[in-house]
């Protein structure tokens, strides 16, 4: 296994744009960094399970994977947009005392999250395949992957969190804050229907030849 090859990966990976960070950053704009925790750590804890998990079950999880991943792809993004709607709604002008009774994700949710995450699932089939340790027992590449994934996903994924807590005192107008999360909710949908095309083409082409 090519350790640094797998580190730079994750790290690139975990740190750039996605669903679960814009989810982040905008927690931390809306709740604070101490409120957007749970839903961090549930973050780190479900992705890296979830990668641990795909490289004990691998050769029967890429099967099946293969004939749902259109049913997954569109479960998930539907999902995204939904979030993405209530994120645009999220501390609109004059709503003050409801966004104060609002509450952030929790830790359950973090986690559930990533089984949602089209993102996710790509990201978790890759370093399996990829990285997956010759001659190592698939318990002992589980522990691993999971060890490995969590100790570099959750400083990166901290950084949003962190990030939307800093813009935070930057927004401190409820038309501003209204705009930050229609900005942050244009992006997730954004994402999620790149997600969604990008695994289109090759489940249409395959019904197409079924015709």
């Amino acid at each position: 296994m090519n350790f640094v090859a797998l580190v730079s990966y994750l790290t690139i990976m975990a740190i750039t744009p996605g669903p679960n960070n814009l989810a982040l950053a905008s927690s931390g704009v809306n709740f604070g960094l101490k409120r957007t925790l749970p839903a961090l750590m549930g973050m780190a804890l479900g992705l890296s399970v979830q990668v641990a998990l795909l490289a004990v079950a691998l050769g029967g999880m890429m099967a099946l994977m293969e004939s749902i991943k259109l049913y997954l792809a569109v479960a998930g993004c539907t999902y995204l947009l939904y979030l993405s709607w209530h994120m645009a709604h999220a501390g609109e002008p004059g709503e003050d005392g409801k966004q104060a009774c609002a509450k952030p994700m929790g830790f359950a949710g973090g986690v559930l999250f990533n089984w949602l995450n089209p993102k996710v699932w790509l990201m978790g089939f890759n370093v399996a395949v990829v990285f997956l340790p010759e001659h190592m027992h698939p318990l002992a590449a589980g522990a691993l992957f999971f060890v490995i994934t969590f100790a570099i996903t959750l400083p990166c994924i901290a950084l949003w969190a962190w990030g939307g807590e800093f813009i935070r005192r930057y927004l401190g107008t409820p038309r501003r804050l209204h705009v930050f999360n229609c900005s942050m909710a244009l992006m997730l949908a954004a994402t999620a229907t790149w997600l969604l095309v990008e695994m289109l083409p090759a489940e249409a082409g395959s019904l197409a030849a079924m015709v």
